[in-house]
Order: C-alpha cells, then structure tokens, then sequence
C-alpha cells in the first residue's frame, strides 16, 4: 500500500468513495476539486496498486492543522489503511509548521472515534446539533 498525495484526476474516484461512506453529507465534486486551491490542504491517497482505497485531507494554517476528512473503502477497513493515512496527514502537518491537529467526528462514528484515540487524539468538547440531521459531533485533538 502506497500513500502518495492526491492528483487531480484521483478526484472522481474520491467523491465516490466520499458518497459511499459519507451518504449524510458527502463533499461534493467540486469541494473536493476546489481544496487543491486551498493554501494550506495536504491531500493524501492510499494506492493498493493504481486503485483508490481511502484517502484523507488535512488543512494546515498557522500553527494548527484541521482534519477535513478521513474514509477507507469498505474492503480496505480494519487493515490499518485508517491508521496510515491519520499518520500521514499528521506527520505532512507537523513538516509545515502544525503542532496541534484537531478534527470532527459524528457521536454515533464509535469506528473512527476508535481510531483516533488510537492514535493519540482525545476528546476536547462536543458541539451539538452540528450536523444537518441534528447529530452532535465530538471535537478531538492531538498534540504533533
């Protein structure tokens, strides 16, 4: 498994990936295309042989770095896909300057809160009725 940055034409693949696991609220075609202009986004893709089997996003802006997302193709969880790509986006955050990296996560996700405490992210406080559907989401963080 290899994970490189994203490209352009990787794009596609991601907003399908991003609809399967995110059917609540999936980022659109042109969000995702539109973060290659972001100043600060570092994309990354995890490649098992030229197919797309998750991939993730992180914004670094001054010294803090923010989680856009994270999702692993169906096939592909519960093999450290996840864990990879959270390592990497919080290593290419560190490069640049972040010393803390947060993200948002839906209070019902019980796999990818797992994840995250995992990998060093705590629990920071809780915002509710964030999502469209009324769901309230858990704000983590981690110390790079």
């Amino acid at each position: 498994m290899l994970i490189r940055p994203w490209k352009y034409e990787d794009i596609l693949r991601i907003s399908e990936i991003e609809k399967e696991c995110f059917p609540k609220e999936p980022w659109s075609f042109q969000m995702l295309a539109s973060s290659f202009e972001t100043e600060g986004f570092i994309g990354l893709i995890a490649d098992d042989g030229g197919e797309i089997a998750g991939y993730g996003g992180i914004t670094v802006a001054a010294d803090t770095a923010d989680i856009d997302n994270v999702a692993v193709c169906e096939p592909f969880r519960k093999c450290g896909v996840g864990a990879s790509l959270l390592e990497g986006l919080c290593t290419a955050a560190k490069d640049r300057g972040a010393v803390k990296a947060f993200l948002e996560v839906r209070v019902s996700n019980v796999a990818a809160m797992s994840l995250y405490l995992k990998h060093g992210f705590k629990g920071a406080y809780a915002r509710t009725r964030y999502y469209s559907d009324g769901e309230d989401c858990l704000v983590m963080v981690r110390e790079l």
